[in-house]
């Protein structure tokens, strides 16, 4: 049994749900889940927890970073280039880099976004997508979020009847990249579609950790498979030693005292932390109360 977590560099056309089982299929096991979702259109990170390491994946930081691929000229029900084309309009030289340029700083920070109809959001319990493909929900009525874009930088550039405009986007959680090349082609007066888009960080994971899934196949048929390990993601959490006897103590499940950890400041009460006893062997995770080192996870040792 494997306990830890696989970053998967998801295929396209391919859901994360579809990952999921395909990965339990290939460990044989069936404690199992992912850190996110992404559009089956979408290929790159997608963090998946197996094992005992499924109970940390409320922990993980946010954030995520991608490459996309915007395509002017073109405009779909969807906002990406799987949907139904509801526009097709050559730009020819009507776009220039140096407009796109003016505009990204538009997109930079914390600002209102309008999902795309598309999309897995709830409305009183009802999906959008749901919504939207029975006609009960027009796109220009899809809620507005607020939502943070830390980073935005133009990677390539091609000109053309349809020109596409490749960028790096680093996002907080619940940002909608499609949403990004809509709203970039309407205020360009051009419209634009998503024409491609790989995830290159997500929640503590990048594409140098990641592997594919005829990678994970190859190295299970080896032996030679290594998880990572159940507190990778979690380095932005506080760590707290414990000496044995507090270990033992707090993996039985019982609160213990905060008041001698160095590492826990002020600034962390109310805090979820990283559990390691003296050897720095990950426990679980703690919450800091009062003082006090609650468990909130604790990890059986295999």
């Amino acid at each position: 049994m494997f306990h830890g977590f696989i970053s998967i560099d998801k295929p396209a056309a391919i859901t994360a749900h579809d990952c999921v089982s395909k990965l339990r299929k290939l460990l044989k096991q069936k404690k199992i889940g992912h850190g996110g979702t992404l559009d089956p259109m979408a290929t790159g990170v997608l963090p998946i927890a197996v094992g005992d390491a499924t109970r940390l994946l409320r922990f993980l930081p946010e954030g995520k970073a991608y490459n996309a691929k915007i395509r002017f000229g073109v405009v779909t029900n969807t906002d990406d280039i799987t949907g139904e084309v509801i526009s097709d309009r050559p730009c020819d030289d009507a776009i220039t880099l140096e407009a796109i340029q003016e505009l990204l700083p538009l997109f930079q920070g914390r600002i209102v976004q309008r999902p795309p109809a598309f999309s897995a959001i709830q409305i009183d319990g009802k999906r959008l997508y749901d919504l939207a493909r029975r006609g009960e929900i027009a796109a220009e009525d899809v809620p507005t979020r607020l939502v943070e874009i830390t980073e935005i930088r133009v990677l390539g550039w091609q000109s053309g009847a349809y020109p596409e405009l490749d960028l790096a986007i680093a996002c907080g959680s619940g940002t909608y990249i499609r949403a990004i090349a809509r709203d970039l082609g309407e205020k360009l007066g051009c419209g634009a579609t998503l024409a491609g888009l790989r995830r290159t960080y997500s929640n503590g994971f990048d594409l140098a950790a990641s592997l594919t899934f005829e990678q994970v196949a190859a190295k299970l048929q080896s032996g030679n498979l290594q998880v990572l390990a159940p507190d990778h993601g979690l380095h932005l959490l506080p760590m707290a030693l414990l000496d044995a006897d507090s270990a033992r103590r707090w993996q039985m499940g019982q609160a213990v005292s905060a008041a001698n950890l160095s590492l826990l400041g002020e600034d962390s009460a109310n805090s979820f932390v990283r559990t390691h006893d003296q050897d720095q062997s990950f426990l679980g995770v703690s919450e800091v109360s009062e003082n006090l080192l609650h468990p909130v996870v604790v990890l059986p040792r295999h």
